[in-house]
């Protein structure tokens, strides 16, 4: 468990650091447009064709403004003044594609960008800015039946409080009266909380455009927060799963299959997550092979055949990472599993590291093999 700690402490060093794509010696595109992440009527911040993006913010009377990028807000932008008190700048290089955090700082203070809308993100709201992707067709707000994200409180003897979730119900589930669905309890990352897999990540899109391709067959997403971020950096080895997976199994398992038309059983049940929600995953399933029968572990961590010999066979392992993080290590501990006899899956996101691009690609891939008839 040591191993698997330190393994993930170093995926949150990576997440924390923002890094650029490979510096190009191209003459930056005047072709900047403003980024789909933007308050209303915003014209800032923008986006070229390239992936680099430039910021402007008014602070007449400050001394200095740094944009920093990335989860966790390393580094980042310097931004420079003109003589109307106007900050601009550009980032050095072109940002890997879709999604990402950031946040202001002026005069060593902290602020989000009034340009930009929030996420939540690194225990605060942070201001978002997404990279147009060349494949964002998957999770784009098409022209097909919708499903539903809504929220729920579940009650949690164990916490002494009601908790909060977020269902996805599939297109079509309000009107049926009888059809049960299988279940993904899908988590978030360090930082993060139950809002990240709707928001940031677009999971109900996803699900959206692959029903509508007929590509998978309808499931529910249930996500929640998972008691993630009194941890430290450095202190992930204190992490204790047990309270969670308390919450997790024992109050809001029954209370979705209490509330939902869900296929209660194991057989039709799965759990995933990405980064630290990843690690509660490996450990969960772990402790608890009865309750789930398919395990996704997305920039998360790996299974080894050995710490699975004692637990009931799953039925499927996904695991999957960014090219830019160690997709070696997936390939080969996937590749370990499946002579061992496990039907097991890798990914690799192609240009992008430890971010939502890597993980909603990652959705993409695993949910049409997620429940798919044996």
């Amino acid at each position: 468990m040591k191993k698997h700690s330190l393994i993930l402490a170093v995926l949150w060093i990576c997440s924390i650091s923002f890094c650029y794509s490979q510096s190009s010696t191209t003459e930056i595109k005047e072709d900047f447009k403003p980024s789909s992440k933007n308050q209303p009527g915003k014209e800032y911040p923008q986006v070229n064709s390239q992936g680099y993006a430039r910021f402007r913010v008014e602070a007449p009377k400050a001394q200095s403004v740094n944009v920093s990028l990335g989860l966790g807000g390393q580094g980042g932008t310097d931004l420079t003044k003109d003589a109307d008190g106007v900050w601009t700048g550009t980032t050095a290089g072109p940002m890997d594609e879709g999604f990402h955090y950031y946040h202001l700082t002026i005069d060593g203070g902290v602020f989000n960008d009034p340009g930009a809308k929030n996420y939540y993100g690194s225990t605060r709201w942070e201001s978002g800015i997404e990279i147009p992707a060349h494949d964002q067709e998957f999770y784009a707000l098409k022209d097909v039946p919708h499903g539903n994200v809504q929220q729920i409180l579940f009650p949690s003897p164990s916490t002494n409080t009601s908790r909060r979730a977020f269902v996805y119900t599939p297109p079509g589930y309000s009107q049926e009266s009888e059809k049960r669905y299988p279940v993904l309890y899908l988590q978030h990352g360090w930082g993060e909380d139950e809002t990240a897999w709707s928001n940031q990540g677009h999971a109900n899109l996803i699900m959206d455009n692959l029903i509508a391709e007929g590509k998978v067959e309808p499931f529910l997403i249930v996500m929640t927060y998972g008691m993630t971020n009194e941890i430290k950096f450095g202190g992930l080895r204190d992490f204790k799963i047990e309270p969670f997976q308390t919450v997790l199994v024992d109050e809001l398992i029954p209370y979705v299959d209490a509330n939902f038309r869900t296929l209660s059983d194991r057989d039709h049940r799965a759990m995933g997550g990405l980064s630290m929600g990843g690690m509660e995953t490996h450990r969960i399933t772990l402790n608890k092979p009865e309750v789930f029968s398919r395990y996704a572990l997305l920039s998360g961590g790996i299974y080894t055949p050995e710490e699975l010999n004692d637990s009931l066979k799953p039925d499927l392992i996904f695991i999957s990472a960014g090219s830019k993080e160690n997709p070696d290590r997936v390939k080969n501990a996937v590749s370990a599993l499946q002579d061992a006899g496990y039907q097991a899956v890798s990914f690799v996101s192609e240009g992008t590291a430890h971010e939502f691009q890597t993980w909603r690609r990652s959705l993409y891939e695993l949910a049409p093999m997620l429940f798919q008839t044996k």
